[in-house]
């Protein structure tokens, strides 16, 4: 099994339940990790092009207004179990202006397991 990952892709979101987090977009900091059967490959369509998580993730945030980072996360571990090749996306998302000044950030990890 290869591990496919991506780690501190950058993109800005409007997401959040509270007031003054509506109409404003703030940051969400976001690792990914998939397990790929993958051994051997030699060729990019043999494995999963890591630019394709950056590529979702920025497809979701574009949808519009996300309440919970659960919901983000969930949805771009989803986007990735697309690639039927994918047999589990581990998505950790943190929000760093959720507890600022007081903590570096919050946020959420899940993990999906395809079956």
């Amino acid at each position: 099994m290869t591990k496919i990952f991506v780690t501190g892709l950058k993109v800005e979101a409007e997401i959040g339940v509270y007031a003054h987090e509506k109409d404003r977009a703030q940051p969400l900091v976001v690792d990914v990790e998939l397990d790929v059967p993958t051994a051997g490959a030699s060729r990019l369509a043999d494995t999963v092009n890591y630019e394709t998580i950056g590529e979702s993730a920025r497809a979701i945030v574009a949808e519009g207004h996300i309440q919970l980072v659960e919901d983000f996360a969930e949805r771009l571990a989803r986007a990735c179990l697309a690639d039927g090749r994918v047999m589990r996306a581990r998505v950790r998302v943190e929000k760093p202006l959720a507890l600022a000044p007081h903590a570096a950030a919050a946020g959420v990890e899940i993990t999906v397991v395809r079956g």
